[in-house]
């Protein structure tokens, strides 16, 4: 399941107001109350537009390739973003503990905005990805911005509630993204899938910025405030440059490629070991697990769910259309998910809903494959994910929450930019080994059309190993209580 450089001074420590505080004069109030309805709505909206163009891009990203004439640097449009936005989440953490969310927010955005119009008027490949570039470093900044921002400016009652409210932001665009996105390009171009959202950013963000101006700017009293830390800067720099390596290595199945994936691989380890929370890689109680949690339930869904509509289209013959919409009531059962661990009597049972979650991922991952039988009919791939993106929404939201109550506040930038590494990294991780397996066992060879031929030990190769990943995930829930 993918964000005009504004500059903001930092606002003096006695501004900041923290959720705590805030908390004592508005202990009846939900996020739609007087209090917080105009943060909740601004914060909302960017979570909804971001959430479009991630699942608009796609559609568009094969026309726009095929007129920029650069079909042969396909991959790089996508990870590029993703490399600069890795760099973007570790930045964020360090300004939003040292100086608050509100610079990194607004940086982010215009970054996220910039991009997206030096990607919609490019005209050529390289100028295109540069675009998407720099639609990652504001991506990176936004997301784990927010995340400090619903620490600092919500209540611990209240946070299940707007990681719900996150994820419903995602229902429409999943459901009407793709369709919206393919008219907008077939009557007015590709360009203008990219070049319409930086408009509609203005609004919401008018809305949000005066709250979160109040409820969350400045540093944290008592917090750190020195200058950032160069070396964090310098291991974010590794993994962005690593992750890149790797994905490039991936992509290219000649032994040449051994040579950048063990120079990524170099890069990669110690920066994941200086950025993440110490004890992760061995599931260490409390925060380690949750971060390490994040990862594993992300990698194993998302690395599976790429290829599902391969799999339909080339095996069982079905229109990219009717594959795409397999998927399509996922985002209405993640969104499920996520409102389910938000309801005050489940608080108390977060971690087993967590477990639950994490065997429906597996058990959904475990059955796609099933439809390379010719007498298991599709839609059982539908029925699947959709309990799958369930057990999503109570993972990915719960994991959230979690992190921010084991948070010190000055460290919940910290933190929040560990935990998104770990969903990413997870992604790329995990797509590069599941790409490799596939085309060692002759995946590579599909024309990407109906009548491919017979390539079910491929596609073998990529769902059973991450429904082992998954369950891996589901023992890592019994290690987020500290003792």
């Amino acid at each position: 399941m993918g964000l005009t450089v504004v500059s903001m001074t930092a606002l003096e420590p006695s501004d900041a107001v923290v959720a705590d505080e805030t908390a004592d004069s508005v202990d009846d109030e939900g996020v739609l109350g007087r209090s917080y309805r105009a943060l909740s709505i601004g914060i909302v909206s960017v979570v909804l537009l971001i959430a479009f163009e991630a699942t608009a891009v796609g559609t568009a990203m094969p026309v726009a390739a095929r007129e920029l004439h650069g079909v042969s640097s396909y991959a790089f449009a996508f990870s590029g973003y993703f490399t600069t936005s890795l760099f973007g989440m570790v930045l964020a953490g360090q300004w939003s503990d040292r100086r608050g969310p509100l610079g990194a927010l607004t940086t982010g955005i215009g970054a996220f905005a910039a991009g997206l119009v030096v990607a919609g008027t490019a005209q050529s490949m390289w100028v295109f990805i540069l675009g998407r570039a720099v639609q990652g470093l504001g991506g990176g900044l936004v997301i784990v911005a927010l995340y400090v921002v619903v620490g600092r400016a919500y209540p611990e009652r209240l946070r299940p509630a707007i990681m719900a409210a996150f994820a419903a932001g995602w229902v429409v665009p999943s459901i009407v993204g793709p369709l919206a996105a393919g008219t907008v390009t077939e009557q007015l171009g590709w360009r203008w899938v990219f070049l319409g959202i930086p408009v509609l950013v203005v609004l919401p963000v008018a809305l949000a910025l005066p709250q979160i101006r109040r409820r969350a700017g400045g540093p944290v009293p008592g917090g750190r405030q020195e200058a950032f830390d160069r070396r964090r800067i310098r291991l974010a720099l590794g993994i962005s440059v690593g992750a890149g390596l790797l994905q490039y290595a991936a992509q290219d199945p000649r032994w040449l490629s051994l040579l950048p994936g063990a120079a990524g691989a170099a890069l990669l380890v110690p920066a994941v070991l200086g950025l993440l929370p110490r004890g992760t890689y061995r599931a260490a109680r409390g925060l380690p697990s949750v971060v390490l949690l994040r990862g594993l339930a992300a990698g194993s869904f998302v690395a599976a769910e790429s290829f599902v509509p391969l799999m339909l289209v080339t095996q069982r013959g079905l229109s990219p259309t009717l594959a795409g919409f397999s998927l399509a009531a996922g985002g209405v059962t993640w969104a499920a998910g996520s409102w389910v661990q938000a309801r005050p009597g489940m608080q108390a049972h977060r971690e087993r809903l967590m477990t639950l979650g994490m065997v429906l991922v597996a058990a959904a991952v475990a059955t796609a494959p099933s439809v390379l039988l010719p007498a298991v009919p599709v839609w059982i791939v539908a029925v699947a994910w959709a309990f799958g993106c369930f057990g999503m929404g109570l993972v990915i939201a719960s994991a959230s929450v979690l992190m921010l109550r084991l948070s010190a506040p000055e460290e919940a930038g910290a933190n929040s930019a560990a935990l998104q590494i770990s969903d990413a990294l997870s992604n790329v991780v995990l797509l590069a080994a599941t790409g490799a397996a596939f085309a060692a066992l002759g995946g590579g060879s599909m024309t990407g059309t109906a009548g491919s031929g017979s390539h079910s030990a491929a596609f073998a190769a990529v769902f059973l190993p991450m429904a082992a990943v998954a369950l891996a995930g589901a023992w890592v829930t019994t290690r987020l209580r500290d003792r």
